[in-house]
């Protein structure tokens, strides 16, 4: 466009030069009259060149000027487009920073309980250890005491003697009162030590919880953190803080062995609440427990799905739980039994536990023949059973509803082989039959119409057996 421009500019000064002469300067007017005659002028062919140049020349500059015009409209649309950019990235990083902020007071605060807590449990601890030492002060006069009255009933030390009688029976008294008093001290310090142990116990429960809570705030702050920093244009480099375990086993691989409730982060899930059954081949994650009746399992199909009661107590985990710890490996349930007579009895099965979509269907892999007591469950299994509550009927019995028949939600095939969530009798259980098999049993272990005192469930990965 530049050349063009240029040529066109350049014939436009020849034209004109050639076809309009001019006048030199310092001529007479008579001899400037007589040149007049011969002055030629441009032809009419050269005229329209020049003309049609110009026009050429005045439509290249528009063309040039509204390209120029679009380029800079452009550039003006892309610049507010990174002024916005730039602003909303602005809040983005004021937002995380305030978050940021928020969870290192958090994290803070509970760094602070902790410090309260442990001064708590020292203090408890010093308690405990004062009322042990004044426990072996007790022992001590108690022991001197039975030497004494085992000296005076053989006759070792002589009884005092008033108006001629001997005092026995106002010694003996007296001793025995002595005795009924101690007992009942000694009784009394036994259940203060059992209270402060229980006391201790809830306290290293909330420490370990308080710990595990520390740790994951300590994780959020750093992966926000390291978030703002990455959008604010600037990578910064933080130490990768612990990861929380996936299950019980793997806090048992870390140096846990004390039972109790523990914060546990599943492959791509939110940390939950667990309680931990530690033993000596490997930690267990309890998903259900039934042993006084406290909580009501007789529930619908969302309550089954997110879990209810206490882990201290009687509680079931939530079929969304079960399945979030055992979806990614093998996994072994541990049933454990127990009767009115403090019979136990268990049992283990390889599990697949399916999502939502398959109403958390039960697969139990058949390693061999199932034994009587297994086969409860593991015979009818082995295909899958999906999970059935009072408001959703996915058992294999077409014209009754076992979970509404019955009672709590269970993995049913005909309604009639077990159900561990089923209504807690006290003993003795209900005389009519109708009522007995709406309680927990176990068919071929003590029968359908026999309501179980306890039941818990575990799982753990399969790696379990082999340790």
């Amino acid at each position: 466009m530049k050349t063009s421009l240029a040529t066109l500019t350049l014939c436009f000064v020849v034209l004109t030069a050639t076809g309009f002469p001019l006048e030199r300067k310092g001529t007479s007017p008579s001899a400037g009259t007589a040149k007049e005659k011969r002055v030629q002028y441009a032809a009419w062919d050269d005229v329209n060149v020049i003309a049609h140049g110009l026009l050429q020349l005045g439509q290249g500059l528009k063309e040039h000027v509204d390209k120029t015009k679009l380029q800079v409209r452009d550039i003006f649309s892309k610049l507010k487009v990174f002024n916005r950019t730039v602003t909303e990235l602005g809040k983005e990083s004021q937002k995380l920073r305030a978050e940021g902020e928020a969870l290192k007071a958090r994290a803070q605060g509970v760094e602070d309980r902790e410090a309260q807590l442990l001064n708590v449990t020292a203090e408890l601890r010093e308690k405990v250890e004062e009322v042990q030492q004044e426990k072996n002060v007790m022992r001590e006069r108690m022991s001197r005491l039975e030497e004494k009255v085992d000296s005076m009933l053989q006759g070792d030390i002589a009884l005092p003697v008033v108006n001629g009688a001997v005092k026995n029976n106002s010694d003996a008294s007296n001793i025995q009162l002595m005795l009924e008093a101690q007992s009942r001290r000694i009784d009394d310090l036994m259940e203060r030590i059992r209270l402060q142990q229980e006391k201790l116990d809830k306290q290293n429960v909330r420490i370990r919880t308080l710990q595990s809570q520390i740790q994951y705030s300590r994780q959020r702050s750093s992966q926000q953190s390291t978030a703002g920093s990455v959008q604010g244009g600037v990578a910064e480099q933080h130490d990768s803080p612990a990861e929380m375990a996936a299950d019980c086993h793997e806090l048992f691989l870390r140096g846990e062995t004390t039972s109790g409730v523990y914060i546990i982060q599943p492959v791509d899930s939110e940390p939950i609440n667990v309680f931990c059954e530690m033993t000596a081949d490997g930690g267990w994650t309890v998903i259900q427990r039934r042993q006084d009746g406290s909580v009501d399992f007789d529930q619908l199909w969302e309550a089954y799905e997110r879990g209810f009661g206490s882990l201290n107590g009687e509680f079931w985990l939530g079929l969304e739980n079960i399945h979030t710890i055992a979806k990614d490996g093998d996994y072994i349930l541990n049933i454990k039994l127990s009767d009115w007579g403090d019979e136990i009895a268990s049992v283990r099965f390889p599990f697949q536990l399916g999502g939502k979509e398959t109403k958390y269907s039960l697969l139990i892999q058949e390693t061999g023949t199932f034994s009587t007591l297994e086969s409860s469950l593991g015979t009818d299994a082995i295909p899958g059973l999906l999970f059935s509550t009072r408001d959703q009927d996915n058992d294999q019995k077409t014209d009754t509803n076992c979970a509404k028949h019955l009672s709590g939600g269970w993995w049913f095939s005909n309604c009639g082989r077990s159900n561990l969530n089923g209504r807690y009798f006290q003993s003795p259980p209900p005389k009519l039959r109708h009522q007995r098999k709406q309680g927990i049993f176990w068919k071929t272990w003590r029968g359908r119409y026999y309501p179980l005192k306890s039941s818990t469930m575990m799982i753990a990965p399969a790696e379990i057996n082999k340790s």
